[in-house]
């Protein structure tokens, strides 16, 4: 194999190394190596500054990246009185859960997200690298505590309270995500959480208008539906769950014509498609492709004495949905049920991220068996 293509090849597995690594790793001078990057550029295997690939058209998911922290009642819980409680820890965040979902599955996947200089960050970004996620535009802050979620859940594995310490994704601001223009600009979509600052969401809205890069929005919670922009053209999706819909509208819905009437308002404003999660009522979605109808889609069956734990079976949800849309764009029902797969498996482990999942999980066969 001559110089260029060993060359090529170590740049295809870091895309981010240096020039300078580059150089000792072949043995080559650094204008040597400059060279071969130029004449690589100019045949179009490599895109300029930072090595962008032309063939690995990742998902880039910004947002959160965090230690989850479950703690679970041994017995049913008491108020104003110590419960004994089993204790797991584990990475978490929702765009980084999203991320790994995505990574299992075999997507090229790109995170950005914040960490501190503290172990935790440097555990955090090295876990990720290990099932190939690039983290290799992610922000390391110094002298920050890397971000915490703590979830207190009842002895069913139900979710009963749960504290996030979220600081940290302040700094995703607009410019640093105009910094890392370079590392999103040949994504196959954008994925971003609201656990950014409103300022970014509507920088990543204002691009989606001008790009063939579609934006999926996720929402994290209800306090910060506020980070949602009031106009939202450019969004391809929006996902969230039905409190969180209604945060947004300001009232509680009775049924699924309201929860419609909602979604089709956010439409209005410019989303092209809306998934609502209601839990083990299943999900409702937009069908924007020729028709205006909603679609009730239920839940995938999953046995009560089945279910472990409920942490990250809305992430999974949502990394089934977009690994769906990055195959098949226009199928808006086909995502939803796929999502609905990665999500039921994950209740049913004790783990934030299954890791029973695989590139071959969504074959035709087993799609058709899960569901």
């Amino acid at each position: 194999m001559s110089k260029k293509d060993q060359l090529f090849e170590l740049v295809r597995a870091n895309p981010y190394i240096s020039q300078q690594e580059l150089a000792t790793q072949l043995q080559l001078s650094r204008s040597a190596v400059a060279g071969y990057v130029a004449n690589l550029t100019k045949d179009g295997r490599i895109l300029g500054r930072a090595y962008v690939l032309p063939d690995l058209s990742p998902v880039v998911c910004i947002g959160g990246a965090n230690i989850d922290r479950k703690l679970r009642s041994k017995a049913p819980l008491q108020l104003g009185t110590s419960n004994p409680v089993y204790q797991e820890e584990s990475y978490g965040g929702v765009a980084r859960n999203i991320a790994e979902n995505l990574a299992r599955l075999g997507a090229s996947t790109r995170l950005l997200c914040a960490v501190g200089d503290d172990a935790a960050g440097q555990s955090l970004l090295a876990q990720a690298d290990s099932i190939g996620i690039d983290v290799g535009a992610s922000l390391q802050v110094a002298g920050a505590l890397s971000g915490t979620y703590t979830a207190l859940l009842n002895d069913a594995g139900e979710l009963v309270l749960a504290m996030a310490h979220m600081e940290l994704c302040e700094t995703i601001t607009s410019e640093f995500l105009v910094s890392r223009q370079q590392q999103r600009a040949n994504a196959i979509m954008t994925v971003a959480d609201l656990n950014l600052p409103l300022e970014s969401i509507q920088l990543l809205l204002d691009e989606a208008k001008h790009s063939l890069i579609p934006l999926v929005i996720v929402a994290v919670s209800q306090p910060k539906m506020a980070r949602l922009p009031e106009h939202l053209a450019g969004l391809r999706l929006l996902i969230l769950n039905q409190a969180e819909l209604e945060q947004r509208h300001g009232n509680s819905f009775a049924n699924h014509e309201e929860i419609i009437a909602a979604g089709r308002h956010l439409q209005s404003q410019g989303v092209q498609d809306v998934i609502v999660t209601l839990g083990e009522g299943g999900v409702l979605f937009s069908h924007s492709q020729g028709s205006d109808d909603w679609i009730v889609l239920p839940a995938a069956p999953v046995h009560p004495d089945e279910i472990v734990d409920v942490t990250g079976a809305g992430d999974a949800f949502v990394a089934g949905v977009c690994w769906s849309l990055s195959e098949a764009p226009t199928d808006l029902k086909l995502a939803c049920q796929r999502g609905q797969i990665l999500a039921a498996l994950t209740l049913k482990t004790a783990s934030t991220v299954a890791q029973s999942l695989h590139p071959s999980l969504f074959t035709e066969e087993s799609l058709c068996t899960s569901i």
